[in-house]
């Protein structure tokens, strides 16, 4: 248990210093297509896989989304971002950024005090 939580502390830590990088910004090859959180960083199993050869399912960020949401084509962008179940989905780019930001700073704290006990 304590492994998986790490390693999930792991992945929240890696994107967030992926936003926090700018990496959501337009892709130099990809100019024309908007970036999207999780889907587009190495967080997600089918980075670079247009074929999408993972089921979400195997994600370790599905823990997170609610049940009603994870047939959705991507289920991480359903993930409630604040006390006002706000999502990835439900948002415009910038308002989606800065809240994901603040769920992963809350996630990665919650999960280090957890794993400190």
């Amino acid at each position: 248990m304590a492994e998986d939580k790490r390693e999930l502390l792991e992945k929240l830590k890696f994107e967030l210093a992926f936003v926090e990088d700018g990496g959501y910004g337009r892709s130099v090859r990809t100019p024309h297509r908007p970036t999207a959180p999780f889907r587009d960083s190495l967080t997600c199993l089918n980075f670079g896989d247009p074929l999408r050869t993972h089921p979400c399912a195997e994600c370790i960020l599905m823990q997170y989304v609610p049940e009603s949401s994870k047939g959705e084509d991507v289920p991480c962008h359903y993930i409630p971002l604040d006390g006002e179940s706000r999502t990835i989905a439900t948002l415009d780019a910038t308002e989606a950024e800065g809240a994901l930001r603040q769920w992963l700073h809350h996630e990665i704290s919650r999960l280090e005090a957890e794993l400190a006990v």
